[in-house]
């Protein structure tokens, strides 16, 4: 890694005392967060327990019974599609790549009929789509021949 010169450095610590703004507490705050990122990385901090895992869950679910994703989808198939199709995008640039999509192909059957190209065609206004039509691809065929076509309801 590559040393910075002085005038680097200087300018480096004139925008971070700006930033800070003199404030004693800032320091402090910041120095906190730095400390605990350092055992974070290490694997230091303490692990949290089963019930407060469930306890986490619990609050989510009382705060919004029904959670929405922004990602448009017909079922279980086409919402995993879409996420992978989320990769490097927008979710605003994924839906408006898949409703055509999942016009021609809402299950994985469908989906690997269609073929890479027909899929990449589709998918061209979102980036790395060459990649993305390949795995979707893959992916519906891994759900026809391991899951019998459906989205497994677990990991």
């Amino acid at each position: 890694m590559a040393r910075k010169t002085t005038r680097q450095a200087n300018a480096t610590r004139r925008r971070l005392k700006a930033a800070r703004g003199g404030k004693a507490a800032q320091v402090k705050d910041r120095k906190a967060r730095r400390k605990a990122d350092t055992k974070a990385v290490h694997g230091k901090l303490p692990q949290w327990t089963k019930p407060e895992i469930e306890e986490a869950f619990r609050r989510f679910a009382a705060a919004n019974p029904v959670p929405k994703g922004e990602l448009e989808h017909i079922n279980p198939f086409t919402l995993l599609v879409a996420v992978v199709l989320s990769a490097q995008a927008t979710d605003a640039g994924v839906n408006k790549a898949t409703p055509a999509l999942f016009a021609l192909a809402d299950t994985p059957a469908h989906m690997v009929k269609l073929g890479e190209a027909k899929v990449r065609d589709l998918i061209k206004t979102i980036g790395l789509y060459r990649t993305k039509a390949k795995n979707v691809i893959a992916l519906s065929r891994q759900l026809i021949e391991q899951h019998d076509g459906q989205v497994p309801h677990d990991r």
